[in-house]
């Protein structure tokens, strides 16, 4: 154990964790005012659910040796992982954590924490709570446990083909993505949308939560190394340059295309550009972070007219960003990939490197897209078809503050001249 390595990814774990908030404000800016505190509480509650999914079985199936495709129950209440000894499935040689065991759950469960709330954004102002809470922690079970096996445990069968994943491009964006396209597709459009504006009703809201999520990242990708090392401070460095590339390519798209460089567009291309290099931010140096954070920030910035042309309402583009986004670093990084930052990685066609590691990644890619979008579509239908998913258009109507919380985010009706309290 390296006492400077585990104060390193504790603190990444409280880092990624405040994600989840900043995530929910970087949400609810962009919401109309009656839904706000819907979207907050639809995030927040993520961090109670999971939590304890997390403890009681889902680290097990993440994590414990099931051959390949999914844990198995040896770790069930995190048993055994209490000492600083116990050592997890393939995590030797190469691999071995010199962190304890439990500061390593406490870190992917804020991964797990966070991924599914992405999906809330693409579902806003029409999930009824109870529906959610439903899919919520099903889809923890059956959707995220099995890819996060799959690519992040060292037992599992894409991890073993030599797919790489620094800290998420499949497992979280991807995956998230391609299930939030899911579940629109089941409880369709908002009404009124597309024909009524629907406009955000704080951006200085959705501000803050990008600077939030900015600084989070750090701990997201730099973490993700499990040292206070070489490697995390390349990943840092990368996540830092590819944020700022990812804005300026969205805003010079903007720009270009409507005139206008704009608040909520800065706040997306920095979000695409993070998006793109958290699959590659421990296998890639030099300027490749900013070809891989210009290039998401462009491509989706046109993805997110793609709900328009195909009919979809994903409200807040989380198809446009997160999917697109987890796409292009995904692929990109079989083409930057570099030995030189982490041997445990590979050289990608830039450096040298043959086609295997595209055609990992293609797999990788194709599997979770497959996979994802097929599970989280029958669960969702499963759902809406029982207890219901989305709200009725009375309550759409009233807004997800009152219909489903008995609570709103501005009394205004309260409030007098200057603030003052009539």
């Amino acid at each position: 154990m390296d006492t400077g390595n585990t104060a390193w990814v504790l603190v990444s774990t409280a880092l990624v964790l405040f994600m989840t908030p900043g995530l929910a404000f970087f949400y609810g800016g962009m919401v109309r005012a009656k839904n706000v505190l819907g979207m907050l509480m639809q995030n927040v509650f993520s961090m109670g659910l999971v939590s304890i999914l997390w403890v009681v079985v889902g680290f097990s199936l993440a994590f414990g040796d099931g051959g390949g495709w999914v844990g198995n129950l040896d770790f069930v209440g995190l048993e055994g992982l209490g000492d600083v000894e116990a050592v997890l499935p393939g995590y030797v040689g190469d691999f071995a954590l010199t962190i304890p065991p439990l500061v390593f759950v406490a870190y992917q469960m804020m991964f797990a924490v966070i991924t599914p709330a992405l999906i809330t954004g693409a579902t806003a102002d029409r999930l009824k709570f109870s529906g959610y809470a439903t899919f919520l922690g099903l889809w923890l079970l059956l959707v995220y446990t099995p890819v996060a096996h799959w690519v992040f445990s060292p037992t599992g069968w894409l991890f073993k083909r030599g797919a790489l994943d620094f800290a998420g491009g499949t497992v979280v964006h991807i995956n998230a993505g391609v299930a939030a396209l899911a579940v629109v597709l089941v409880i369709g459009k908002r009404k009124g949308w597309p024909r009524e504006t629907m406009p955000p009703h704080s951006l200085p809201l959705t501000m803050l939560g990008t600077g939030i999520l900015w600084f989070g990242w750090f701990g997201f990708n730099a973490g993700s190394a499990l040292g206070a090392n070489n490697l995390a401070g390349q990943a840092l460095i990368n996540t830092h340059i590819a944020a700022a590339a990812g804005m300026l390519g969205w805003l010079v798209a903007e720009r270009i295309k409507t005139g206008h460089a704009t608040t909520l567009g800065a706040a997306s291309g920095a979000v695409a550009g993070l998006v793109a290099i958290t699959p590659c931010a421990g296998f890639v140096g030099g300027l490749s972070p900013i070809a891989i954070g210009a290039a998401a920030g462009v491509l989706c910035f046109l993805a997110i007219s793609l709900k328009f042309r195909f009919g979809y309402d994903d409200s807040l583009d989380v198809v446009g960003v997160h999917l697109v986004g987890g796409i292009v670093g995904s692929l990109l990084l079989a083409v930057f990939s570099d030995l030189r930052v982490n041997s445990l990685g590979a050289d990608g066609l830039a450096n040298g490197g043959g086609s295997a590691l595209l055609a990992d990644q293609l797999v990788a890619v194709g599997v979770t897209l497959v996979f994802s979008f097929v599970l989280s579509y029958a669960i969702a239908k499963l759902i809406d078809v029982t207890i219901g998913l989305r709200v009725t258009p009375e309550q759409e109507n009233e807004g997800l503050d009152t219909s489903q919380h008995a609570e709103s985010a501005y009394a205004m009706s309260e409030l007098g001249a200057m603030g003052r309290v009539s």
